[in-house]
């Protein structure tokens, strides 16, 4: 009997219409088994193997999208999705496909929560980019639809993925000892927040790429975070009559005794030689692990064009003898775990509680939102104060009782207690 997993896009922008359709492309055509083997998932080839993947359709805000991400699936496949627009196009592309098995949301930061909500409401799987959402209480809806329903939400969280990462997760964090503290840092180009993205006044760079590196870190240790404080700058954007920040930096810490700064722009000029800038390090009790995403060695340079590097571990293309090109890496990789955690929920009788740990999950996700949301209200409050001259003062500490903001002002400023209650369930 033929077994058919049936996707829809929801958002074809950067990653969307990138990393998502082309990924989709090469499913819809060879299947999933030749990527298993590279998330050590290969054990289930045999079963999963005859499992056929097909885009039903792509949703985006605007009909010209649409009709270009269709037309690109129609190259690459000879299949052609039915396309949808407008403000919340998933409403009509879920009720035209009730057989729908997977939503994939890949909207802006802040538009996450609807589709994957009511993809859930209709019992269908979702797969997300980061962050899942932008607030504790979303990120709580999410996973208690997931749960009730037995529905997975795999969240794209490729910087696990990254072969040097695992090396660290796997190997070199054993060997450095008990983690310190460290950095990571991302830094995105400035055409992301002028012209790539409308929406960036509605997030912040921490928010948009500082998931990437709190999930990675809660992936190597599992520690939870007690406490953090947040800073950000509006320098650059104003310039260019946009209200946001150019830069956020966040230091959070851990249960386990670490402290880690995440620091995030998206003002990197033009001239930079890399797609973007990025990397971590760690500091142990017995050493030190350092990762340099951006320079990995790979550089060149010819007349007429300036010196560049390129990431080619993230995506790259790799000739077929028919002349196609197959698109793998740890981009596609965390698409792919989603992927193989719904096929053994819908062909093999798993429930989403035994896959636990074999994809990165809703659970997961609730940490680096509860770092998202109360980063988001520290900054915030700190960057009016020190506009006023008044410091950085503001924290929030995490716990059993939830997450808590910690304003010494408060109480200067009036009968408000200095400690605010953001949200009650344990982090």
């Amino acid at each position: 009997m033929a077994r058919t997993l049936k996707l829809a896009l929801a958002g074809a922008g950067m990653f969307g219409g990138d990393v998502h359709l082309r990924a989709y492309a090469d499913l819809q055509r060879f299947g999933i088994a030749g990527q298993l083997a590279r998330v050590g998932l290969d054990s289930w080839t045999r079963e999963l193997a005859p499992v056929q993947f097909e885009l039903v359709a792509v949703a985006t805000r605007s009909e010209a999208s649409a009709r270009r991400s269709q037309q690109a699936f129609r190259d690459w496949t000879g299949h052609e999705p039915r396309a949808y627009w407008g403000e919340t196009p998933w409403i009509d592309l879920l009720r035209d496909f009730p057989d729908l098995d997977v939503l994939a949301v890949a909207t802006p930061d802040h538009l996450h929560t609807a589709p994957i909500l009511a993809a859930l409401a209709r019992g269908v799987h979702v797969i997300t980019e980061k962050p899942m959402c932008l607030t504790i209480e979303e990120a709580d809806a999410i996973l208690d639809a997931a749960v009730a329903g037995n529905r997975i939400v795999a969240v794209d969280m490729h910087k696990r993925y990254d072969p040097d990462h695992l090396r660290v997760r796997d190997d070199i964090q054993r060997r450095i000892g008990e983690p310190l503290y460290g950095t990571a840092y991302l830094e995105e180009p400035l055409e992301v927040s002028t012209s790539t993205f409308k929406w960036v006044e509605s997030s912040d760079p921490f928010s948009y790429v500082g998931p990437h590196w709190t999930d990675l870190i809660h992936s190597y240790y599992r520690s939870k975070p007690v406490s953090l404080t947040a800073v950000g700058q509006k320098k650059r954007l104003l310039r260019d009559g946009i209200n946001a920040y150019d830069a956020v930096q966040v230091r959070v810490d851990y249960a386990n005794g670490m402290s880690i700064n995440y620091h995030n722009n998206w003002i990197t000029p033009p001239e930079f030689e890399g797609p973007v800038n990025q990397g971590h390090e760690i500091v142990g009790a017995d050493g030190k692990v350092e990762s340099d995403q951006q320079n990995r060695g790979f550089r060149w340079w010819n007349r007429g064009g300036a010196s560049r590097t390129a990431n080619n571990h993230f995506t790259r293309e790799v000739a077929r003898p028919d002349g196609s090109r197959a698109y793998v890496g740890y981009g596609v990789d965390s698409l792919t775990v989603g992927l193989v955690a719904i096929s053994r929920v819908k062909f093999l009788g798993a429930t989403r509680a035994s896959l636990a740990g074999t994809y990165p999950d809703a659970e997961d996700a609730r940490i680096t939102v509860a770092i998202v949301h109360a980063a988001a209200l520290v900054r915030d409050l700190n960057f009016r104060y020190l506009q006023e001259g008044r410091g950085a003062p503001v924290t929030a500490r995490f716990g059993a009782d939830g997450i808590t903001i910690i304003d010494p002002h408060r109480a200067a400023d009036g009968p408000e207690r200095v400690f605010q209650r953001l949200y009650t369930r344990p982090i």
